[in-house]
């Protein structure tokens, strides 16, 4: 299994898209995939968050605004997941619409965090490292999912905590 955090960053940001193409299928169970993605999304954010992020900015090459700006974007994600959660009708327009701004902030957040942080990391953090990160990425995402992270209270406790960082 590989560990190198990029690697894994990367798969789950192609996980949340393949996510995003299924809940827009109508036939679909969009309960479940919602449920899915919301534990994924605030897993992958808080493993980020914790032990990620902080560790790349001691690394002069790799932007610290940037990783700020990342963790201001997860809050956004945060804020816009709860939005869309909070409609029960998954079949109304308001879901819909919900939907797409989650999809859109979320799209945005992917793009630039790979173009910037990730690349930067790829090229200024040594593999072993990398790896390092990997693995307390891992850990902490999963013990968050075992914690049902993706619940909607879960959820709610979240955005309410990070509210204050979107400008």
């Amino acid at each position: 299994m590989a560990t190198d955090v990029v690697d894994l960053i990367l798969a789950d940001h192609r996980r949340f898209e393949e996510l995003f193409r299924a809940l827009r299928d109508r036939g679909s169970d969009r309960s479940t995939l919602l449920g899915e993605l919301a534990a994924l999304l605030i897993a992958h954010a808080e493993a980020e968050e914790s032990e990620v992020y902080p560790a790349l900015k001691r690394y002069k090459e790799v932007d610290d605004d940037e990783v700020d700006h990342g963790a201001e974007e997860h809050a956004e994600g945060h804020q816009a997941l709860l939005a869309l959660m909070e409609i029960s009708d998954t079949e109304s327009e308001e879901w819909e619409g919900k939907l797409e701004e989650l999809v859109e902030a979320l799209n945005h957040h992917i793009d630039e965090e790979e173009r910037t942080i990730l690349n930067d990391t790829r090229e200024q953090v040594a593999e072993e490292r990398r790896a390092e990160l990997g693995e307390k990425f891992l850990e902490i995402r999963q013990d968050r999912i075992d914690d049902d992270c993706g619940d909607l209270e879960y959820v709610r406790k979240v955005a309410h905590a990070t509210a204050d960082r979107i400008d």
